[in-house]
């Protein structure tokens, strides 16, 4: 069965997160994206584990649905900060886990619980080793799956250049076997990592990390199995194209840290330009701060452009609203793109049937001509991007300045 799913998202119980990233808003939003399967996100938190228990019921093995009824199936999950000092700095890495189980969830969260004060967040921060941390999850139960978040970015991560580590047997020793996946992150993508020896090694899979119902699916993972949870972890640790199709990334420039930079300063540094200030903010003559494709420069041992065997493909793109906004000249949040989203999803059940499926033919009868080329034209990749940095999002543009005038002019493109 061909589905999409997206393991990594936050409930409404962590910090700077909506209100709505509750369980009915979750199922809503997913079936207007076109997602089979959500992770649950923070798990560890008290009462949202509480709600999870009282809301789901068994469906699958390993997966639940919403007692209410519901298409959309939950996959237990939670992102984990660990903040702790080893061979004499201090590391800040995100580590998501996987659960087959509310059993295991229940005895995960006790042993955390003994650690640290897993109500104060949903994404709970703990004094622990993320070796120790994997290794509580395994002596729980073999069937956790363990993940490294966001693998580059700068603050909180395996990788990252602010507190991560060179390589995934430096972080997990004698665990690291273990590791068999690790998410890309919005400023990275597999093409990056794959230049990276430790990103060949391991299967990299792509999720939203979402705090709003509107941002689920930004990027996401496609597999043609059976639907279960042995048969994901299973497809996820073989590394099998015929079973885990492809992920479904942003492109890595619109990510907050894929550039070097200063926001404070509005200095945004490409790698080159950060060797000639000597990784100093030319205008405060503080340390700028290390994106993400500076930190694959510095751990890749292949050229740009190079693709190994027996890897998982991928796929750019921008989300709908986006593409919307971009054609009409208005903000995403605005009345236009919501009544022209709405519109389109009615025609084509789900927004990924729109980016992916759709002909452009039938988009050109179902909206205007400009959405619908502008749909081919990220299809293919032809778009243009001011990269993000220093917690910044990259802008992605679709048409020219050249373009828009002539929309503006005439009214058309076409």
């Amino acid at each position: 069965m061909k589905f999409i799913a997206d393991f990594h998202i936050h409930s409404k119980y962590s910090r700077a997160t909506s209100p709505q990233m509750d369980l009915e808003h979750l199922d809503e939003s997913a079936k207007i994206k076109g997602i089979k399967i959500l992770g649950t996100g923070d798990f560890t938190h008290p009462e949202w584990f509480s709600n999870l228990k009282e809301k789901l019921v068994p469906a699958e093995t390993g997966l639940y649905k919403l007692k209410s009824g519901s298409e959309t199936r939950f996959i237990l999950t939670s992102e984990i900060s660990c903040i702790y000092s080893k061979k004499g700095r201090v590391r800040k890495i995100h580590i998501i886990i996987f659960s087959p189980d509310f059993e295991t969830v229940e005895k995960i969260n006790t042993q955390l619980g003994w650690i640290g004060n897993l109500k104060s967040d949903g994404r709970p921060i703990l004094g622990l080793d993320a070796k120790e941390l994997t290794k509580i999850a395994l002596n729980i139960n073999s069937d956790c799956l363990v993940v490294p978040a966001h693998l580059m970015t700068p603050w909180f991560s395996l990788f990252g250049s602010k507190s991560g580590f060179d390589s995934i047997k430096e972080c997990f020793e004698d665990y690291s076997k273990y590791i068999y996946a690790g998410e890309t992150g919005l400023s990275a993508s597999p093409s990056m990592l794959w230049r990276m020896p430790d990103g060949r090694k391991i299967t990299l899979i792509s999720n939203s990390d979402a705090h709003s119902p509107p941002k689920i699916g930004r990027e996401t993972n496609v597999f043609d199995t059976e639907l279960s949870y042995p048969k994901i972890v299973e497809a996820i640790k073989q590394r099998d194209p015929q079973k885990f199709l492809y992920t479904i990334e942003f492109f890595p420039e619109e990510g907050k840290y894929h550039y070097d930079g200063h926001r404070n300063c509005d200095i945004s540094s490409s790698p080159a330009e950060t060797k000639k200030y000597n990784g100093i903010c030319p205008r405060c003559g503080r340390p700028l701060t290390v994106g993400v494709l500076s930190r694959v420069e510095k751990l890749a041992d292949r050229p740009e452009g190079f693709k190994p065997e027996n890897t998982i493909p991928y796929k750019s793109l921008i989300p709908l609203a986006e593409i919307i906004g971009e054609v009409l000249g208005v903000g995403v949040g605005t009345k236009e793109v919501e009544k022209e989203y709405k519109s389109l999803i009615e025609k084509f059940d789900s927004e990924f049937n729109v980016l992916l499926d759709a002909s452009i033919g039938d988009l050109k009868s179902a909206t205007l001509p400009e959405i619908a080329e502008a749909i081919s034209r990220v299809r293919e990749g032809k778009v243009k991007v001011d990269p993000g940095y220093d917690g910044v999002y990259g802008k992605i543009r679709i048409f020219s300045e050249e373009e828009k005038r002539e929309v503006s002019g005439q009214k058309s493109l076409f």
